[in-house]
């Protein structure tokens, strides 16, 4: 007898500990050859907003005391929404993604992965060869090269790291196999749940009229950065949740990813290491209802937010953290997207067979932020659901690393590889608005079931600009 995988979407909704008979409530449909890739890049896309939207859908019935709605998901809609941050335009200017010194680099033995998009993370690669924080980038990048190419990947991987900064050495899908990084996984599911205490339900409010906002009137504390945690924060902000993102001072977003992320939220700037910071930032936990952050483990610990001490404080919370690494050597490691393509050898899989010693690959779009950021929201509206009835704070947990096993490990391959001839116009899923920070075009939102909010109820304003304090009493 014939066993027939699980598909992504039913793999995911089980993640996230939903009823398998409401997966009967979804429908996808959408364009061919999205998302081109030898892995099955569309296949997670599809299913990381199918189950968020499913989880939505059901959160709503749940408030209301109706039916679940039924889920339709745009396959065009998913991949635009996956390429967010490449088709955002700030009075018509493109954002730069990757700053010029996030690249690839030939090594001795191979190659290596720099991320230096922030200028702390830049001024010490730099740093490494003796280079002040103001180089120019064309003397940066000569002199990079020069040296890289004479040293092996894992020096320069170890040496950056030791600096402060961000450099991974490229690997192959059959070294990364082997590797203590990708060991430390095994087991460990792809959304991670956990009941932390016995705090009794809290039941949120009943809703009523349409369009339903599943997520009105619940409070979001948004500590993270860049792309998965806030795709996830601005997810439930386009839900209804009053999201409250918080920045320090000293190490703001860039401008950039928060005009692509900040759809729907407001922004505080707050030191955690202050006396003032802190006391603001336990006035909103006397209020909240989640909690996410994406920091490295143990960065927000020194600051007395670790789960346990967030739950003690604030019975009833649901808490949602997101890291590159998950586990193992590797766990309180920074990470990103790209970097973690790299390590795992996804990079390596991608990488144009044509080019005859060229450099590694890269995924369609940043798959693991965006699929990840997707899956931590539903598993978010998910837990508030049990948590209705239930009650008790609750802890998830999400990594890239996990969520990169899946897509090369777990999702069943695609005959739909896509195509890269540029027949895909994302214009149908594009939308534009004026804001603070000026005319924005940016991708409608992906997250969909019958009443859904078509739009976020305000757009991203300037950072820090808004008060510590909830919008409702």
């Amino acid at each position: 007898m014939t066993h027939t995988p699980a598909s992504a979407t039913e793999q995911a909704w089980a993640a996230l500990g939903g009823d398998p008979a409401l997966l009967a409530r979804i429908e996808a449909a959408g364009p061919a050859g999205l998302l081109p890739a030898r892995l099955p890049v569309r296949e997670l896309a599809r299913a990381a907003v199918a189950v968020c939207s499913l989880a939505a859908a059901e959160l709503s019935a749940r408030r209301t005391g109706g039916p679940v709605p039924r889920v339709r998901i745009d396959d065009g809609a998913v991949a635009t929404a996956f390429h967010s941050e490449r088709h955002l335009r700030i009075d018509g200017r493109a954002p730069a993604n990757f700053a010029p010194l996030s690249r690839f680099w030939r090594t001795a033995d191979g190659w290596v992965r720099t991320h230096a998009n922030y200028p702390h993370h830049r001024g010490r690669l730099l740093g490494t060869l003796g280079l002040p924080a103001d180089t120019a980038d064309d003397r940066a990048v000569e002199a990079l090269t020069a040296s890289f190419a004479g040293r092996r990947a894992a020096e320069i991987e170890q040496t950056v790291y030791s600096a402060g900064g961000l450099a991974v050495a490229a690997g192959t899908p059959g070294e990364w196999a082997a590797d203590p990084r990708r060991l430390a996984l095994t087991g460990v599911p792809l959304v991670e749940r956990a009941r932390i205490d016995a705090a009794p339900a809290r039941r949120t409010a009943a809703l009523a009229g349409a369009p339903l906002r599943p997520a009105a009137g619940l409070r979001v504390l948004d500590l993270t950065r860049v792309l998965a945690g806030p795709v996830a924060t601005r997810t439930l902000a386009l839900l209804g949740a009053d999201v409250l993102r918080i920045d320090a001072p000293q190490l703001p977003e860039s401008p950039d990813a928060h005009s692509d992320t900040g759809f729907g939220k407001r922004s505080v700037s707050l030191d955690l290491a202050s006396r003032t910071g802190r006391a603001s930032f336990d006035g909103l936990l006397a209020g909240a209802d989640v909690v996410v952050t994406g920091y490295r483990p143990g960065a927000l610990e020194r600051f007395g937010l670790a789960p346990e001490s967030l739950a003690a404080r604030r019975p009833g919370l649901v808490i949602a953290r997101v890291s590159a690494w998950g586990h193992g050597p590797w766990a309180g490691r920074r990470g990103f997207d790209s970097l973690v393509q790299v390590a795992t050898g996804i990079a390596a899989a991608e990488a144009d067979p044509q080019a005859q010693d060229g450099p590694p690959g890269a995924l369609p779009a940043q798959a693991l932020d965006h699929g990840t950021g997707y899956l931590l929201a539903g598993a978010v509206l998910r837990a508030l659901t049990e948590q209705h009835d239930e009650g008790g704070s609750r802890l998830l947990a999400l990594s890239l690393a996990r969520t990169a096993a899946w897509l090369t490990d777990e999702i069943p391959p695609s005959a739909d590889r896509g195509t890269r001839d540029g027949t895909y116009a994302p214009k149908k899923w594009l939308t534009e608005t004026d804001s603070p920070l000026g005319r924005l075009r940016y991708a409608r939102p992906p997250v969909a079931f019958d009443g859904a909010p078509a739009d976020w109820s305000r757009p991203p304003g300037l950072l820090g600009a808004d008060a510590a304090a909830w919008l409702t009493a």
